[in-house]
């Protein structure tokens, strides 16, 4: 039998040792993770770049304007839907900010925009839930990035543009300015956008005053107003406040003592209001409309780009405006008033009022060209007087009732005075005015020509349009409470026209200067014609004179004239520093009781008298030219030291009387007999001033 074939023997299979398996197969993993690290280095590199050159859309800021006053007191603010303030991050309180990035986004400063580990927990939990709304895992500048430019819908495909929304605002701006723009952004309940308004809001307070209860109140209260709002339950609001200053502890911001310490602290929280009216609401109109009609302000920039408009009002000038109005109006229902008051020195309007109720008629009556300011009109009749060859403070007239003939004596005009009383004897300007004589008044507007006046009038600031007829003398053509304030700022300020001023200087969110007022001067009337028309005018509140009803209210010198027609009541006057017109009266051309024409002089007197309390008593400045002397007021002469009532009357220098009275005589008053009587009213003045 034959023997089988020998087979060889199978070779046991070669194994690697395990240690070397691990080996080779941690290299592999190594090499992986490697490429994927350099894969999504680059995928990510290439997202930034891509993100780097992808236009972000605009970012746009709704803020709120603001009037101020010219100490730079909040007048008012105004915008369009949200109430903003923007300010720096220097300007919030670090209190403010250590809450908001406990609460927040405590890693802020150390990611860039994604913060990876909490996107990684909200990955897991969300996958593990299967809906993305379960967890949010988004950064402070995410919140961002979400508020300026996307919904608040939790979707997958709004979270991916808010990240990429939110790398881009990280790699265009600074950490610090993200922040602010955050807390400029975020909205904090009841119309209040942006810490600073949300501050004032609930705590009346700028950002920059916040103490740390109240920072981590409005911490709080970021995450959702209406379920942490104190105005909405203030015991779930104090829960949250609580956590911030809880998480505070825990991170190491504050210690666990302080926390305790602030939490128990006792807020001060204002209570929910209306808007307040205006300061200045009348104002706050007139200003709109010179910035946007005259200087070309956009009305959308001006409504809600952030501006802060510097005006010349002074809110002390304006309240006692108001608070005069309204005393005074208060017993005469439907009866109206209006009051401009301007700075002679300057042209910047202090106080504006144009009616009794902003709330039930916003129509400024400061500007109705509709009203006959009568005899508050003549010392622009007079001062055109002053002007010609032959007419000074002594040139008389006899006041009788008298028929004037004119355009070549085919027409007549018979004025009367007031009441029909005459003194039916020769009268000099100083009782014209005082005494507000109508026929000396139509005099003098034959003499010197109605044409002239009214050149006059223009350059004073006055341009409604008036006819030269003899009735201008007694201010039958109507005009407005501000023209008469600017024609009397005028003479105030020794005949140099100063341009009314509202708006100093508009400057937008960044402080940057859109317009700055260049007010035009002019020398319209030289300054010894303007002083003695106020020397005259002053005897409006001496003993007879038609301001003399007012005259203890008055504490210093102060030039006006009165002024009624059937349906108008004036007081227009004014001291070195204010010139103010005031005008009372019907807007349905219902005519005004003489009991109602009397509320207009006491307006004037207390407004000027509260609103120059803290300034002493100022004398008219005299003017080189003018000469002072003693008259005898029955015959315009010299007087002598026998004459029964001499009167310091001022002249140009040249035209004063050379010639004594006689009827009396006796030798004429010494020289220095002007200068005495100045310094002896002055000191009355001050008394007087002193002793109120």
């Amino acid at each position: 039998m034959d023997e089988p074939l020998h087979q060889p023997p199978r070779l046991a299979a070669h194994r690697e040792p395990a240690p070397l398996r691990f080996l080779r197969a941690a290299k592999r993993l190594i090499v992986f993770s490697i490429a994927m690290i350099v894969l999504a280095s680059v995928l990510f590199a290439g997202l930034l770049l891509y993100l780097r050159v992808q236009p972000m859309p605009p970012l746009s800021f709704s803020q709120s304007t603001e009037l101020l006053d010219v100490h730079g007191s909040l007048i008012d603010s105004f915008h369009d839907g949200q109430n903003r303030h923007i300010v720096d991050l220097s300007s919030i309180s670090p209190n403010m900010l250590k809450a908001t990035l406990a609460i927040e986004d405590k890693r802020f400063y150390r990611h860039f925009g994604i913060d990876p580990r909490g996107l990684a927990r909200a990955i897991w939990v969300n996958i593990r839930s299967l809906d993305a709304n379960s967890q949010g895992a988004s950064t402070l500048t995410q919140q961002l990035a979400r508020n300026l430019f996307l919904t608040h819908e939790k979707t997958w495909s709004r979270k991916i543009k808010e990240a990429m929304y939110a790398l881009q605002l990280e790699m265009a701006y600074t950490k610090d300015e993200i922040l602010a723009m955050y807390l400029n952004q975020i909205y904090f309940g009841h119309g209040a956008y942006g810490i600073e308004a949300a501050s004032n809001l609930y705590f009346g307070k700028r950002a920059s005053e916040l103490t740390l209860a109240e920072s981590s109140m409005l911490a709080g209260v970021m995450k959702s107003w209406k379920y942490y709002s104190p105005h909405m339950d203030y015991e779930r609001s104090r829960e949250r406040q609580k956590l911030v200053l809880t998480t505070m502890a825990k991170q190491g911001v504050i210690t666990d003592a302080e926390a305790a310490a602030v939490y128990a602290e006792e807020l001060n929280l204002l209570p929910l209001t209306d808007k307040e009216s205006s300061k200045a609401p009348y104002f706050r109109d007139y200003v709109r409309s010179v910035a946007v009609g005259k200087l070309g302000i956009d009305e959308r920039l001006y409504d809600s780009g952030g501006l802060r408009i510097f005006t010349t009002l002074d809110l002390h000038a304006q309240e006692n405006a108001e608070a005069a109005v309204a005393k005074y109006l208060e017993p005469h229902e439907e009866l109206q008033a209006a009051l401009v008051s301007i700075d002679p020195r300057n042209g910047h309007i202090q106080a504006m009022v144009g009616g009794r109720n902003y709330e039930e008629n916003q129509y400024n009556r400061a500007f109705a060209e509709t009203r006959q300011p009568g005899s508050s009109f003549k010392p622009i009749l007079y001062l055109t007087a002053l002007q010609q060859e032959g007419f000074t403070a002594v040139t008389r007239f006899m006041s009788e009732p008298t028929v004037f003939t004119y355009d070549e004596g085919r027409k007549t005009y018979s004025p009367q005075n007031y009441g029909n009383k005459y003194p039916n004897k020769l009268v000099d300007l100083r009782y014209a005015i005082s005494k507000s004589d109508n026929i000396y008044a139509v005099n003098t507007m034959m003499q010197v020509g109605p044409e002239r006046v009214i050149e006059t009038a223009k350059s004073l600031g006055i341009t409604s349009e008036m006819e030269p007829l003899p009735s201008l003398a007694l201010g039958t053509y109507p005009v407005s409470p501000y023209e008469m304030a600017s024609a009397f700022a005028t003479i105030a300020g020794g005949g140099i026209r100063r341009e009314p001023v509202a708006i100093l200087r508009i400057e937008d969110m960044y402080g940057r200067v859109l317009y700055e007022a260049k007010p035009r001067e002019q020398r319209v009337v030289a300054p010894q014609y303007t002083y003695i028309l106020t020397h005259l005018m002053q005897s409006v509140f001496d003993d007879g004179g038609t301001g003399r009803r007012v005259s203890d209210l008055i504490k210093r010198p102060v030039a006006g004239k009165t002024g009624t027609t059937n349906t108008d009541a004036w007081m227009v006057g004014f001291t070195p520093e204010l010139a103010t017109a005031v005008w009372v009266g019907y807007d349905k051309g219902r005519a005004v009781t003489s009991v109602e024409a009397h509320t207009a002089s006491p307006i004037f007197a207390e407004f000027t008298e509260r609103t120059l309390s803290a300034v002493p008593p100022k004398l008219f400045e005299v003017p080189e030219g003018v000469t002072t002397v003693y008259i005898d007021p029955a015959t315009g002469l010299l007087a002598t030291a026998d004459c029964p009532n001499p009167r310091l009357e001022s002249f140009i220098a040249g035209t004063e009387p050379t010639e004594s009275c006689t009827g009396h005589g006796a030798e004429p008053l010494p020289q220095d007999a002007p200068q005495q009587e100045q310094e002896r009213n002055w000191w009355d003045d001050l008394k007087r001033w002193w002793n109120s």
